[in-house]
Order: structure tokens, then sequence, then C-alpha cells
């Protein structure tokens, strides 16, 4: 889940590579690739009924240790008690915590969910219901109202269901049997200053079982940080206060380099003889040298003048392609996953009345799954393709490697693991 640590990613930083508990997709922390996405459970089978598991012995040890710290950093003996009087170890939370999924879904099934006529229709209805305010936060900070609207859809389905469990548990519980303790336990220290502070009560401090919280998921520390009150009354109110969801949201995005006047990006049409190394992030060129390349937008419009944009092929040489600039890049530091940005560009276009993505996605390939992108990695690794450490997790070492193996075989460069690609790897390995 990010902030320039994780918000609704806490996912990524706690889970180690990540997915969401209430619409948010999925990123390996180390290998960032996000062109699948994990085959998490909804937010409702997430949050479920609570598993039967006794409570650890000495977890109301841990929370008493936690309570000392936390009055020795300052915070005061009511908030400590409405904290940690009633506290709940979270078998679920856990659980959740632990999985990891072995199934991926590729990308354009992603999009088909996050960018779904429904959810089109409802940002349009939202913004009109909040038109106002909307046009007022896009006014103070420069951030288009359709993208506020989008991040909102894709992390709680505007409101819908952004988690129901206590974030105070949910730290606690992660604090104590977590698998990234320390992050958790300095997120619940950040959230026991936002219940002090006033902004919130602990029974309306709900969220994620990760811990992110309110309509668009910030992680305490994202909140502390970025948090605004919208509407006058004194309080950042992110679970009821739309003002202050969209003043919020708005402000992280401009905070994480929102660049006023520009768009996230645009769909693009890649020449013959392409050179698909390029497809990385970390490439940037202007849109005049794209240009010179033989990128083209893929409808009528010219390319945005861009000073620094990348070029991304999700899913290889046979699926759409797009030119990305900076604030593509801010969506990302909102949650660092291909999928998720791609996603809030994407529903933000659509909502605006503008067109959405025209080429087609290769449909008919399979994802690998996690040991079949390992078994890759390990295979490519043995015929001297370097990819790192294999974990499972697509990225740049791995598509770099896999780009190398395609050479090799006079195949396109795309990077974009296929089973015919495994199937060969293990025909010539045999």
């Amino acid at each position: 889940m990010r902030k320039f640590v994780f918000s609704s990613l806490f996912v990524t930083a706690l889970a180690g590579c990540q997915a969401n508990s209430a619409g948010v997709p999925t990123a390996a922390a180390n290998d960032v690739d996000g062109a699948a996405v994990a085959a998490q459970p909804s937010a409702a089978e997430a949050e479920g009924v609570e598993a039967a598991s006794p409570v650890p012995a000495n977890f109301d040890d841990w929370v008493a240790a936690f309570r000392q710290r936390a009055r020795a950093e300052g915070i005061d003996p009511v908030t400590l008690a409405a904290a940690f009087d009633d506290v709940r170890y979270q078998p679920r939370v856990i659980e959740l915590d632990r999985s990891q999924p072995e199934f991926v879904r590729p990308i354009w099934e992603y999009l088909d969910s996050a960018v779904s006529a429904t959810r089109v229709d409802q940002g349009r209805i939202k913004l009109k219901e909040h038109r106002e305010t909307a046009r007022q936060m896009a006014q103070r900070y420069g951030v288009p109202e359709e993208i506020v609207a989008a991040i909102w859809g894709v992390e709680s389905n505007y409101g819908d269901n952004f988690g129901s469990f206590s974030t105070i548990d949910a730290l606690a519980t992660l604090g104590y049997d977590g698998r990234r303790p320390a992050f958790a336990a300095s997120e619940l220290m950040t959230a026991l200053r936002i219940l002090q502070r006033g902004d919130i009560s602990r029974a309306r401090m709900q969220g994620s079982w990760a811990g992110a919280m309110g309509h668009t998921q910030f992680l305490p520390s994202s909140f502390e940080t970025y948090a605004v009150d919208g509407d006058g009354d004194g309080r950042r109110d992110i679970w009821g206060s739309i003002p202050d969801v969209m003043a919020s949201t708005a402000n992280y995005l401009a905070e994480a380099g929102w660049q006023s006047g520009q768009p996230w990006g645009v769909e693009v049409v890649l020449p013959n003889g392409f050179d698909y190394s390029q497809t990385e992030l970390s490439t940037r060129l202007s849109s005049g040298e794209w240009a010179a390349q033989g990128v083209r937008p893929a409808g009528d419009d010219e390319l945005p003048a861009f000073a620094s944009a990348s070029v991304i092929a999700p899913a290889g040489a046979r699926g759409p392609a797009f030119l990305v600039g900076p604030n593509y890049r801010a969506i990302l530091r909102y949650n660092n996953a291909t999928s998720y940005a791609l996603a809030v560009g994407a529903l933000a276009d659509r909502i605006a009345g503008r067109g959405g993505i025209e080429q087609t996605w290769p449909r008919h390939e399979r994802p690998l799954s996690r040991s079949q992108v390992r078994e890759m990695q390990q295979r490519l690794n043995a015929r001297g393709f370097d990819t790192g450490t294999p974990d499972g997790v697509m990225g740049p070492n791995t598509r770099r490697g896999l780009r190398e193996f395609q050479r090799s075989i006079d195949q396109i460069p795309d990077g974009f693991a296929t089973q015919r690609l495994l199937e060969r790897l293990e025909s010539e390995q045999s």
C-alpha cells in the first residue's frame, strides 16, 4: 500500500509484492511490473467471517509494551485507553498478510473490472453530485477532477467498500505477528497520533486489513502527511467528508509531482521494427524523440508535448502501447503498479468523455503462475540470460533476460512472458 511510503499499497510495502484489500492492484516492491494482477480475494471475501483462531498468549504483552512506548512518545492516556482497552487480535489479517497468490490474472481482465461501464457511469454521477467541490479542488491543486474520481473509483468503488477492519486492530495484529512488524508498528503509532489530534474516532477509523483507510485508502502515514481539511470543519475526515476525500487525494498527487495541464499519457501505435527494450519507465525521451522513431498516436490527436516520457507495452508487441509522462509517474507514487496507474488513467478518460483503449489485448494468452515465472527465471539463468534471483515476479530484470532469449530465437524481444516461451525453454533444456 506508499507515500513516498505507499498509501493503499501497504500491501506492496507490507506483503512484499502486493495487492489490496479494497480494490488495489498488485506489484512487487523490488521488481515492479504490474502487468499481471495477483488473484486476491475480493474485499468482501477478505473481510469474511473471522477465523476461530485463539488469541496468542503474548499478544496482550506486546500491546502493553507498545502502550508504554507510545506513552513515551507523547500519546496521552485517554487516547491509549480508547485505542487499546478493547483491542482485538485479528487472525484474518494474518491469514491475508501471509497469503502468496499462485495465480495471476492478466492486465486486460483487471481493466475490464476497473474500467467497467458501470464504474464509468458511477464516476460521472459522483462528479455531478459533487460538482462544485470537485471543481474547487481541481482549481486549488491543479489535478483534474476526473483523475480524483478515478482513484476514488478504483480504490473503493466510490466508497461502497473501503473496508471494515478496525485500523487499530489490524495494525496491532500486524505489528505483533505480521511479516513487516516494524513497518506496521510505525503506522500504528501514526494512527494513534491521528486519534489524539481528533480527526477521527477509533470506532470510525476503519479500512483494509493492511491498514489503508477511507474512500481513497490512505495509510496512517499518508494521512498524516497529505490529508487535508477540505470542508473547513477543523478535521480531516476521509471516511465521511467528500470535500476532505477530494482535497486529500488531489493534494497527494500534487505533492507527488502532478503537472497541471498535462495528460497522464496517450495510447500510441509503435512502428514495425520498434526496439521493445525501450518499453521501460527508466527510458525517458521527449515526445519529439519518440515521434522521430515512428511512434504515433492511436487516435487523431497529436502526441502530448512531453519533455520526458516513456513508452510502455504491458502485453508486449501483441497489445496496446502507451506514451506516458510525469503525471503517470505521479499516479504510480500513489500505487506502484502498471495495472493500477493505467486503470486510473483509462477510467479518468472515460469519465471525462474521452475514448477508451482502442487496440486489442492478446486475450488468448494465459498468464504464467508465480511458480511458472520462477521456473522461467531459473531456466533463463541456466541459459545465461540473467534475471537475478528467481522470485516468481515479472519485472525489469526478468524482462531483460527474457528479451535476450527472444532475440536468440529470432522473436520480437518484447519481454512479454507467455506459456509458449516457457514451453520453448523447457523443450530446449529437456
